[in-house]
C-alpha cells in the first residue's frame, strides 16, 4: 500500500516518542508508536523504556484501548513477531482489531526481519513500510549495525585544540573544552551500552568513564533513566598496567581486556578480565568489538588517546568521530588528535562532516569516514 497523506507528520510524532528512550533501552532498539482513530485523533501513544518490559506497541495499545480498533498504528520499526522477553507486537497490534500499520523500517534483527509484517499482512491487515526511515536508522544506527555485521558502532570521541592537539607534551589535558562540550561528552556516554579506554588514559588522567548526573543537563525523568543503566565501563590494557587500587576501579565494576594477565586477579576484585591476544602482543581489537556484539553491545564509546583512537582509525573500525575544539592552541610540541603517521596526500583518510555547531565556546564536529576507507584488520 502507498503512504497517505499525514504519514509522515504522525511518523515523526512516532520517532519523537521512540527518542525518549535514548538512554534506557540497551541492548533493545528505541522504538514509538502511536495510534490514530479513522478521524485523525491521536488515541494512543507509546515507546519502548527498558528491555524486558512491554513494548512501544503495547503502551499504544493500553493507552487507545477500544479506539484502537478500525484505526492506523504508525511504529518506528517492524513489529516483533517472536516471543522473547515480551509476547509478539505482531499479535497483539491483530489483535487489537487495526485496519492500518504504517512502519518506519523493516526490523534489521533476523529473528523477525520481515515476519512481523508478514504477520500483519496475513491478518488482512494494510502495510506500509519505508516512512522517515532514514531517520529511524539513524536513531538506531548501533542495533542495525550490531545486527548486520555482528560489530557495534564505534563513536571516538575527541577534544582538541584549534590546532589539533590533544594535551601538553606532559601529558596535562584538563581542561580543553569547556562545560557545555563536557555535558554534551556525558549524554554520549550516557546513551552508549559500554565506553572504552585505555591504559595510558587511565593512568595519566584517572579516567574513571563514570555518568555524572549533575553534568548531564538533562530533564529529570530522563537523567534517572540514563543513571539507572549506565554504560559498561571497558579498559583495554594489554599488559595490565593499570593497579587495581587506582580511581577506575574504584568506581565500579569494570571490563579489563588485555592480551596476557591473571583472571583470578581481577575476579576477587569484582571485575572481568578479557585475554584476547593478538599480533606482536596487542590486543586483538577487531576480536573484542565482535565479542562485545555477541554480549548485546550496540553502541561503543571510545574516550582515549592517540595511541587507541589511532588503531581503530588504522583497521577502519571507527564509525564516527565526534571532536570538540576547544579555541586554543597548544603548541607544536603538544600531542597530536590521532597516532596515525602517513606518508602522503593518496594516504590521507577522507571523512564527510555529519554536523558543526557551537557547544559553550567550543565546536562540535560530527564527521564519518567515507566507505572507501572502511575495512577491517587484527591489530
Amino acid at each position: 500500500m502507498s503512504e497517505l497523506p499525514g504519514d509522515t507528520q504522525y511518523m515523526a510524532r512516532a520517532l519523537q516518542l521512540a527518542r525518549q528512550g535514548l538512554y534506557s533501552t540497551h541492548p533493545n532498539p528505541r522504538v514509538g508508536c502511536l495510534i490514530v482513530a479513522a478521524d485523525g485523533r491521536v488515541v494512543g501513544e507509546g515507546w519502548h523504556v527498558r528491555a524486558g518490559e512491554p513494548h512501544a506497541e503495547v503502551h499504544a495499545l493500553r493507552q487507545a484501548a477500544e479506539a484502537a480498533r478500525g484505526a492506523t498504528a504508525y511504529v518506528t520499526l517492524e513489529p516483533c513477531s517472536h516471543f522473547g522477553r515480551t509476547p509478539p507486537c505482531a499479535d497483539a497490534l491483530v489483535q487489537a482489531g487495526l485496519r492500518r500499520v504504517v512502519v518506519a523500517m523493516q526490523d534489521p534483527n533476523p529473528q523477525v526481519a520481515g515476519r512481523g509484517l508478514q504477520r500483519l499482512r496475513d491478518a488482512a491487515i494494510e502495510v506500509h513500510c519505508g516512512v522517515l526511515a532514514e531517520e529511524a536508522r539513524e536513531l538506531n544506527r548501533g542495533f542495525c549495525k550490531r545486527m548486520e555485521t555482528g560489530l557495534p558502532w564505534v563513536c571516538a570521541k575527541l577534544a582538541m585544540s584549534l590546532d589539533g592537539r590533544t594535551a601538553m607534551a606532559s601529558g596535562e589535558s584538563q581542561w580543553i573544552t569547556g562545560p557545555a562540550a563536557r555535558s554534551a561528552v556525558q549524554r554520549l556516554r550516557a546513551r552508549s551500552s559500554a565506553v572504552l579506554t585505555g591504559a595510558d588514559s587511565v593512568l595519566q588522567d584517572g579516567t574513571r568513564l563514570t555518568v555524572r548526573a549533575a553534568e548531564l543537563g538533562l530533564e529529570p525523568a530522563q537523567a534517572a533513566l540514563a543513571l539507572a543503566r549506565p554504560p559498561r565501563r571497558i579498559l583495554l590494557d594489554g599488559r595490565c598496567r593499570v593497579p587495581l587500587q587506582a580511581p577506575f576501579f574504584q568506581a565500579g565494576s569494570a571490563l579489563v581486556v588485555a592480551a596476557q594477565g591473571d583472571v583470578a586477579r581481577y575476579a576477587e576484585a569484582g571485575h572481568e578480565l578479557w585475554l584476547l591476544p593478538g599480533e606482536a602482543g596487542q590486543v586483538d581489537l577487531l576480536q573484542l568489538l565482535r565479542r562485545l556484539a555477541e554480549q548485546g553491545v550496540n553502541e561503543l564509546l571510545v574516550e582515549s588517546g592517540a595511541r587507541l583512537v589511532g588503531a581503530l582509525a588504522r583497521q577502519g573500525l571507527i564509525d564516527e568521530y565526534q571532536i570538540f575544539m576547544a579555541a586554543k592552541l597548544l603548541g607544536s610540541s603538544a600531542r597530536p588528535l590521532l597516532d596515525w603517521p602517513l606518508d602522503s596526500m593518496q594516504q590521507a583518510a577522507e571523512l564527510d562532516i555529519r554536523q558543526i555547531r557551537a557547544c559553550g565556546n567550543d565546536w562540535r564536529i560530527v564527521a564519518r569516514p567515507r566507505p572507501a576507507h572502511a575495512g577491517a584488520s587484527t591489530m
